[in-house]
């Protein structure tokens, strides 16, 4: 009898502490789930979002004063600024006019009676001769704008723009600093970063829908002007002390070579054959400022090999930005990725070969989605600095010692203008001919082709321009070959030609590609002869070591 009342008691006992760290655990689980969702919506909040939640005495005193004082004196701050955006944006908006248009200004400008609300303010430390300070504000505003539309066909339009909101971050510049009250000649004001800008147009008295195209194009012009008058580092300088502020402009500091050579793994957009890949490039979003590479059909590894040319206006903010679409034809593209270039990050006169991730939204840390890379070679060119360095890009770079003396010397205008018409027209494009001389060293840790772990491992080399082609001999059962053979290559155009390597596996009845790397020639043109290992590209693992 006691042997079964302790039989049932240790499964009662069993089964309860089952449930109850089945319990526990349930508990455990739902705590950890509740914890990931307060720091998932953490992530997710905003400045004003945290004003909602946390107590006012938690942020710095000066931003409400900054608002307070800014909501007393906006009736005045408001006839200036109105003036001031008046004279400053009009003329964007005339040089950003759609074509369908004939005229674009403002009839009616001012900013209504609602005060932008700072969210946070920082100076900035680095120019000993200014105080630079940076202001994040927010405005949902009720200004009153209308602009006056006049379209081909001599019908003008009345059309409002209204709900605008707005958030973003303005960069002041308070220079030079001088001795003389109020103690800075000039100030200097720019959109350092545009957040979030939405408006909606009306037509005065009717609808806007009504009117095809004519929406889509003051929108975008509106937004062509703003990137244009004030988004940084284009600035605004108003003088406050008589005096000289030119060195205050805006001015191009140095040229960026861009080569677009390829794209590899691009996300596929279409539901039959594959993307049709463009890329745009550009440092500034303008329209003028903007490159567009040739569409090549059907391909997810595409080939581009183009050059563009970018001024830089200040090299220690700008980025370089690269879209890669899937072209539709007719209908609008549509965007495979993204990504930036710091433009900070480049040594000056020093080819930098990099590839870069594509991401779906250049706002968006976390993007774990694969979109593709895309391979860039950077060149920053500064202008002034006596470095010996010769862009090869450059016309003059090819000019003989006699061309240059002609083109600098003390009476180079009258000499330079006396060359051959048809040396000047060749400068425009410059062709950089040569032999290049290649040695293929060796490879290392090359993947396994063999049903016995090894390969029999050859090279090919490939100019893509002039299509020359030739191979290494093949070494037997190694991963890690040495062949030390040297090729020469005459080559017609060595700023846009590509040396294409590949390294096979050889059987007797066929043969496998293990992997291979593209590169341009600008750095053997820029410094004469280097050696490089370069990682297998389609590889498992594997890398080459070449001399050019």
């Amino acid at each position: 009898m006691s042997f079964i009342i302790g039989f049932i008691l240790g499964v009662a006992l069993g089964i309860g502490l089952i449930v109850g760290f089945a319990r526990y655990e349930n508990v455990r689980s739902k705590r950890r789930h509740d914890l990931a969702a307060a720091i998932a919506a953490f992530s997710r909040m905003t400045v004003e979002d945290s004003r909602k939640i946390l107590p006012p005495e938690l942020y710095p005193p000066w931003l409400t004063w900054l608002n307070l004082h800014l909501k007393k004196i906006w009736p005045y701050v408001n006839e200036a600024a109105s003036e001031l955006i008046r004279n400053s944006v009009e003329p964007m908006l005339e040089q950003y006019r759609p074509s369908v248009l004939s005229s674009l200004k403002f009839s009616k400008l001012t900013l209504g009676t609602v005060a932008p609300q700072f969210t946070g303010v920082s100076i900035l430390e680095g120019d000993p001769d200014a105080v630079t300070m940076e202001l994040e504000m927010q405005w949902d505003g009720n200004p009153n704008i209308v602009l006056d539309v006049k379209t081909r066909v001599g019908v003008t339009l009345p059309i409002q723009v209204k709900n605008i909101g707005f958030t973003g971050v303005f960069r002041i510049i308070f220079k030079p600093l001088v001795d003389e009250f109020p103690c800075f000649g000039a100030v200097c004001y720019s959109l350092r970063e545009n957040r979030g800008l939405d408006f909606t147009l009306k037509v005065v008295g009717g609808e806007i829908s009504s009117i095809p195209g004519i929406s889509d194009a003051i929108e975008e012009t509106i937004r062509d002007a703003i990137e244009d008058s004030i988004t940084w580092p284009v600035r605004q300088i108003i003088p406050i002390l008589p005096g000289d502020y030119s060195d205050l402009e805006l001015k191009p500091v140095g040229t960026l070579e861009v080569k677009l050579i390829q794209a590899k793994e691009l996300k596929n957009k279409d539901l039959v054959g594959k993307s049709d890949p463009y890329a745009v490039l550009f440092i500034r979003p303008l329209r003028d400022k903007m490159k567009r590479s040739k569409t090549l059909n059907n391909q997810l590894n595409p080939i581009w090999n183009e050059h563009f040319e970018f001024i830089v206006e200040d090299a220690s903010t700008q980025h370089l930005t690269i879209r890669v679409f899937d072209d539709e034809g007719v209908q609008a593209s549509e965007l495979i990725g993204c990504a930036q270039m710091p433009l900070k990050d480049l040594e000056p006169c020093k080819v930098k070969d990099i590839w870069l991730k594509l991401v779906k939204d250049l706002q968006v840390q976390r993007d774990n989605k694969n979109r593709g890379k895309v391979h860039l070679e950077l060149l920053y060119c500064p202008f002034g600095k006596e470095t010996g360095f010769t862009n090869p890009f450059n016309p003059d770079f090819r000019l003989t010692l006699l061309e240059k003396a002609l083109k600098s010397g003390s009476d180079g205008t009258e000499a330079a203008a006396d060359l051959p018409k048809s040396l000047s027209q060749k400068k425009r494009d410059v062709i950089v001919r040569g032999v290049l001389s290649v040695t293929v060293i060796s490879a290392e840790d090359l993947p396994a082709a063999d049903l016995l772990g090894k390969a029999d491992p050859y090279v090919v080399l490939l100019m893509k321009k002039s299509e020359q082609k030739t191979k290494t001999r093949v070494i037997n059962n190694t991963l890690s070959p040495v062949w030390n053979q040297t090729f020469d290559f005459v080559v017609e155009d060595a700023l846009h030609d590509l040396l294409i390597v590949e390294v096979w596996d050889h059987d007797t009845f066929g043969k496998d590609k293990m992997g291979r790397c593209i590169m341009t020639l600008t750095r053997v043109i820029i410094e004469g002869e280097y050696t490089e290992t370069f990682p297998l590209d389609g590889a498992k693992s594997g890398k080459i070591n070449l001399h050019l």
